[in-house]
């Protein structure tokens, strides 16, 4: 930990085609399930047939794999910056919700797919996602135990896991309030029960 953070946002930069089709795909997927959305829904809403997205994916199984490896690569990547960049533990875990909190707000479709479709994931795919999402979490209790020293790692990692919870909820509470005030009320209450994790 060791200054300011650069860390990019979580959300991609657009222009890809390959992106425009992985957010088509999870807006369906989200809307109707991935058994329920064909590929030609996907191709209809990127404007195109469903066969050319061949060009771009060998199938739906391809593209759930991609969607969901690709979002898990980048919220790690992105909060092991931002531990890496804070001066210190507390920094780092304002970061760390600051990143979370804004890939909430900006995908819940991703959250959705990920909690109900993961298991449609192919199995080699599967255990990489699993894999960098646990090395998320460590990214997370590597800052909590600086801050709760003497915390158990496994209560910490309950702790991390049970905050992801809170600030996921947003597929259930979009259009209650504006981005910003939802971002506070999320910021302040993963704040309030973290501060109970020693309790």
């Amino acid at each position: 930990m060791r200054g300011v953070t650069t860390a990019q946002p979580l959300t991609r930069s657009r222009g890809s085609r390959r992106t425009e089709i992985l957010d088509a795909a999870a807006a369906l997927f989200a809307a109707r399930g991935f058994h329920g959305t064909s590929i030609e829904d996907i191709g209809g809403a990127v404007g195109t047939s469903g066969p050319a997205l061949y060009r771009h994916f060998s199938g739906k199984e391809a593209l759930l794999a991609e969607m969901l490896l690709d979002v898990s690569e980048r919220l790690h990547t992105s909060a092991a910056t931002r531990v890496t960049e804070a001066p210190d533990a507390e920094h780092a875990l304002d970061a760390l919700l600051t990143g979370q909190i804004e890939f909430a707000l900006s995908h819940p479709a991703l959250i959705t797919v990920h909690d109900r479709e993961l298991g449609n994931v192919p199995e080699p795919a599967r255990r990489q996602i699993r894999r960098l999402q646990r090395l998320y979490v460590e990214e997370w209790v590597t800052v909590l135990s600086e801050l709760y020293p003497g915390c158990p790692p496994s209560r910490l990692r309950a702790a991390t896991h049970a905050v992801f919870g809170l600030l996921n909820s947003t597929p259930h509470s979009a259009g209650e309030l504006d981005p910003e005030a939802m971002a506070g009320l999320l910021r302040s209450m993963a704040r309030a029960a973290l501060a109970r994790v020693q309790s």
